[in-house]
This record gives C-alpha cells, structure tokens and sequence, in this order.
C-alpha cells in the first residue's frame, strides 16, 4: 500500500488550488479524529480524507469526479475499501456506502466545509467555535448556500450520532489541525 508521503504528494501533485489544498486537509483532519474514536486505522482513514477529491481540479462534473481520481488511486495501488469509500462520497455514483469509513467519508465531507466558511467569518477562526454557532449558521440558508445541509443531517444520521455530537468531532479534529488549515486565530 502506498505511504501517507506517497498520498500527499500526489495529491498536491493533481491539486493546485489553496482552497481545494486546505478542503482536503480538513477532511483528513475529520477523518483522522474519526479513526481514534472508532479505533480504527488512522493512516487510512486520513489519506481517504486527503484524497477523496483527487481529481476535482482537473475533473470537476459528475461524468468524471470521482471516477478518474478513483482509477488513478487503483493503479497506483490503494486499497478498495478506500475507492469505494470515495466513490460512496458522492450520492450520484450510487455506490453503496457499507464500510464505516465510506459512511464517515460522506459525514465529515461537506461538515468539514461547512465549519470552514463558519471560521473563516469568525475573528478567532476555528479557535472557541462552538457546535451551537455551527448549528445557529446553520439555519442560515443564505450562509453557504452551496453547501447541503440534507447531506450533513444525513450524514451524522449513517453515522448514528446525534447531529450535536457530529459537529462536535469535526470541529475538535479540525482544531487539532488549525493551523495547517490555516483557521489558526491570528495573534492580536
């Protein structure tokens, strides 16, 4: 199986965007926290995170995402249970997702976005974010309108988590990782 090196470097390979960089980061992030708590294999589940819009930059509609980034991490040589978590990601493949890492993968994806647009209009970024600013933006359907709300309810729903304590773990393993995502609160 390939390394975490060998997955970031391709990824920073096939993605150039600082804003698709810093989406993937936090997905790993997510993913990452999610591998503790369920005590499952943390390296996976990250580059899972990390890769799972490989080929978005290049490949952006439904005819092609996430299906050439899903071949290229085939030949490569990485594991099925993380193409299809990634396939599983993206309702319109209509690939089932049976795993738990393919039911967190599509958990934390838009999540992680979401809670991103949140810190970013926040002075202390991801700094004291609180599940109750989440869920108050939230209600807000003009705040990132792009993002789907049914997909985040969904996804803590495939999880069995209360949707309180889903937010909850994407803000605390993005905060372990603030900085990277560049949501650090700047010094005053």
């Amino acid at each position: 199986m390939p390394t975490y090196e060998d997955a970031l470097k391709l990824f920073h390979e096939w993605t150039q965007s600082e804003n698709l960089r810093r989406h993937g980061y936090a997905v790993e992030a997510a993913m990452a926290y999610y591998a503790r708590h369920f005590g499952e294999d943390e390296t996976l589940w990250r580059m899972t995170g990390l890769l799972h819009d490989l080929d978005y930059e290049r490949h952006p509609t439904p005819e092609e995402h996430p299906y050439v980034g899903v071949r290229v991490l085939r030949e490569l040589g990485y594991p099925e249970e993380m193409l299809e978590a990634i396939l599983g990601h993206a309702d319109y493949t209509g690939t089932p997702r049976r795993t738990l890492l393919a039911r967190t993968l599509f958990a934390v994806d838009e999540l992680a976005g979401f809670i991103t647009a949140v810190a970013y209009v926040r002075p202390t970024r991801l700094e004291g974010l609180t599940v109750k600013s989440v869920k108050k933006k939230l209600k807000d359907k003009a705040f990132a309108a792009g993002v789907s709300r049914e997909d985040i309810r969904r996804g803590a729903e495939e999880l069995g988590l209360p949707l309180e304590e889903h937010i909850a773990h994407v803000i605390a393993g993005m905060q372990a990782e603030a900085e990277r995502l560049g949501l650090a609160a700047s010094p005053a």
